[in-house]
């Protein structure tokens, strides 16, 4: 990896927390909640699993996309 790729993995990975937020909806809903911790850090878990699966899958097939314009023989 270069050298800017490290730093951009370095800062993002600095900045990672800021990533723990909320949508408006799911906001209102935890703050209504009795037992805010559980919910709300389950709440914010579900929008992070939401959040990931159409990176993984953009990223497996631009991985393949990849391989396959780009083969070795």
């Amino acid at each position: 990896m270069t050298r800017t790729a490290w730093c951009l993995l370095l800062v993002l990975l600095f900045f990672s927390e800021l990533a723990f937020g909320q949508c408006v909806m799911c906001k209102a809903v935890a703050e209504d909640s009795a037992a805010e911790g559980a919910v709300g850090r389950g709440i914010n878990q579900g929008i992070l699993y939401i959040m990931v699966i159409p990176y993984i899958l953009l990223g497996t097939m631009g991985y393949f996309i990849y391989k396959k314009w780009n083969f070795v023989e």
